[in-house]
């Protein structure tokens, strides 16, 4: 193993979404993750299930005790133990919080929902969608007099779900090594939604940001900071805020002298100066514009696709993307100076390290075999 979590060594129960992706990130950085999956799903598992990448697969069928008991022998291994199940699901299992730390009082135990453990929508079914929508996020992505876009589960599950359990799971396992104790981590997508929605709440709060959607200076209102289609149907970005990369950019657009374009932060003249800029930017390609663009202090983009994107040079000579066994896919972020992360593994076969990863943690040849003939494996 490398990376700065080498040696840190982490039961994951299989999950859907946020879960997995907190998985892979903390196997990049170079934690032995391993996954609890259902027997039921033996032999199951594709090359391009990214977010299953770098850790090792363990089948047992849970609803039996000799596999429960495994996964407590597991817990007194572990370091931090993950699961994305509804509340009350582990409790049932025999393997909730309580039981856990009582077989390992240093564990991490952490808990992915998208509502929470508790509260009114705790037992309701969700999705990214829905946790962002009671957030403010979700009615904040929208073209006046047009439905909300949801920026793909990029801001709940992701964002607010995955990124928010993987720092408690750090800041938690930080705790336990100072103090000799564990705790729960209770981490939800809405919480986690909420909270990187903090700037736009301390904005609404003073006045400067209006709940009318594309009046604002960050959700498409401000003309230096939008997209813009080109002649050739691509697009580009722009985000001129600050005025000396505003400048530059009436500048490259022979603008500089153009008194409409002079008091950029006047809301009243957004829209009419909205309507110039898509007509300019329809004059030429994206190519064209890049030509003129790159290199400068505009804040400028080119709107890739997932294809293109890989072939971008900058992400081509930061190696922003790699391939494992041929599937192109975003490198181990961020990255160490000294503890360097890697991808540790293509995605695991369903059941595909059962045998060998319990018994390099801790289980012999003979409780093994006895799992084998109980079928609990």
């Amino acid at each position: 193993m490398s990376g700065p979590l080498s040696g840190v060594k982490i039961i994951e129960f299989q999950g859907i979404g946020p879960a997995p992706f907190c998985g892979m990130l903390l196997s990049d950085m170079g934690a032995d993750v391993v996954r609890i999956d259902r027997k039921a799903r033996n032999g199951t598992g594709t090359k391009f299930d990214i977010g299953g990448r770098g850790r090792r697969s363990i089948s047992l069928d849970l609803k039996k005790p000799e596999a429960i008991e495994t996964c407590l022998k597991l817990v007194e291994k572990a370091d931090i133990l993950f699961e994305g199940f509804r509340p009350g699901v582990m409790e049932r299992l025999g393997l909730g919080p309580d039981l856990c730390l009582a077989r390992n009082k240093r564990l991490v135990y952490g808990r992915m929902t998208g509502w929470g453990q508790d509260g009114p929508y705790s037992q309701m079914a969700g999705h990214d969608i829905n946790y962002i929508a009671i957030t403010g996020a979700l009615r904040s992505c929208a073209r006046p007099g047009e439905k909300p876009v949801h920026p793909l589960n990029l801001v709940g599950d992701f964002g607010g779900g995955a990124l928010y359990l993987a720092v408690g799971l750090l800041a938690a396992l930080h705790s336990a090594k100072v103090s000799g104790l564990g705790q729960v981590v209770d981490c939800s997508m809405a919480d986690g939604a909420a909270s990187l929605m903090s700037m736009f709440y301390g904005m609404s709060a003073a006045g400067s940001w209006s709940d009318e959607v594309g009046n604002n200076l960050l959700d498409g209102g401000a003309p230096f900071y939008d997209s813009y289609l080109c002649s050739d149907g691509n697009y580009i970005s722009l985000g001129s805020i600050e005025p000396q990369f505003y400048a530059e950019l009436l500048e490259k657009l022979g603008l500089s002298d153009d008194p409409d374009f002079r008091k950029q932060m006047d809301k009243s003249r957004w829209p009419g100066l909205k309507q110039r800029l898509t007509s300019i930017f329809k004059t030429r390609t994206r190519d064209e514009w890049s030509a003129i663009m790159e290199n400068t202090d505009i804040c400028y983009g080119p709107v890739l696709t997932l294809k293109e994107a890989l072939k971008h040079p900058h992400n081509v000579a930061r190696k922003t993307f790699v391939e494992v066994e041929g599937v192109p896919q975003p490198a181990p972020a961020p990255r160490f100076s000294r503890t360097v992360s890697k991808i540790q593994s293509p995605p695991a076969v369903v059941g595909q390290h059962t045998e060998s990863a319990l018994q390099d943690w801790g289980l012999s040849a003979a409780e093994v075999e006895a799992l084998r003939k109980v079928q609990a494996i």
